[in-house]
């Protein structure tokens, strides 16, 4: 049997949560397949065919599947389900929204947010905020897996694999797209960011951000906030990092009057290096701190963008 990896895309392009989800199923010794869902959608099947280990990508291209309705796509990926051992998702928002559908309509028991595979049927996953780690061992079949692709690699190298074109499901008409607001931004998604700069409660309005505006164009970063910060309405909830907002894991994590709080770090700790300004010295954030500066926010920030002019960003 295989493993089906669900493709997350936005018609033209993979996301790179896509390749860290398929380095995860390689671990379950089993080959892989790549469901590409969406309208108009050949140029991603076209990128998923090069992930190196894959060996077939399934195109099912079709209005539907264009805005990845939960009920539509999760239609789509339990009728396929008969093909496969397991099926696997990046765990975000979308993942989140469609793979319980597919466990239920399989009767199973999702697996959610893996941190790693430790066998074919045994994995880790974060409980308690993060603050403890569950081992989980499954019994004999499917398996409905969503993966916290902050804790895996994509594989290494090129590859080849044919694109089969298959049918769409029968649309099962419980929802339908009506129109969608984004907030528009030219600085790179949170989820995919090399380099991001947070700001928390300490930051004391919306309109403060823009310190963290001038930082996140000098370096190319993206904006992100704590919980305390979002439900302050200081900034819109998509900024949110933490257990119930964005989980990343980005090269360089600036964090900016945040106190850090259990539910801030289960989003960031993960992050390669992690430099920490806050004017309390006992503020939790920097216990887990590569770099800890115990300052005025308000100086600072201003005397940062300074040097970063000085140094040519």
């Amino acid at each position: 049997m295989t493993t089906l990896v669900v493709a997350e895309h936005d018609n033209a392009h993979l996301k790179d949560s896509t390749g860290k989800t398929v380095g995860a199923a390689a671990k379950l010794g089993a080959p892989v397949h790549i469901l590409v869902a969406g309208k108009g959608a050949k140029a991603v099947a076209d990128q998923a065919a090069k992930i190196n280990g894959v060996a077939k990508v399934l195109l099912a291209d079709d209005a539907q599947y264009e805005k990845h309705l939960a009920e539509n796509l999760a239609a789509l990926v339990a009728g396929l389900a008969g093909s496969y051992d397991a099926i696997l998702s990046p765990a975000t928002t979308s993942g989140k929204n469609f793979m319980p559908r597919v466990a239920a309509m399989l009767d199973v028991a999702q697996i959610s947010e893996i941190l790693s595979v430790e066998s074919a049927d045994t994995f880790t996953r974060p409980i308690y905020a993060g603050n403890a780690i569950q081992t989980v061992q499954t019994g004999a079949g499917k398996k409905v897996i969503t993966v916290r692709t902050t804790a895996f690699k994509p594989p290494e190298g090129e590859g080849a694999a044919p694109v089969e074109t298959i049918a769409a499901a029968a649309n099962p008409g419980l929802s339908e797209y009506v129109k969608e607001e984004l907030s528009k931004s030219e600085r790179p998604e949170l989820a995919s960011a090399k380099i991001i700069i947070s700001g928390g409660r300490g930051m004391q309005s919306g309109e403060n951000f823009h310190l963290l505006d001038k930082i996140a164009d000098r370096l190319k970063a993206g904006v992100g906030a704590s919980r305390a910060a979002v439900d302050a309405g200081f900034v819109p909830n998509d900024y949110q990092v933490g257990q119930t907002g964005k989980v990343v894991a980005p090269e360089l994590y600036i964090a900016v009057g945040i106190s850090g709080a259990i539910q801030h770090l289960a989003g960031m700790k993960d992050s390669k290096v992690i430099v920490a300004i806050n004017k309390d010295e006992e503020a939790p954030i920097f216990q887990v701190a590569d770099y800890g500066l115990v300052a005025d926010l308000f100086k600072a920030i201003p005397e940062l963008d300074e040097e970063l002019k000085k140094a040519g960003y």
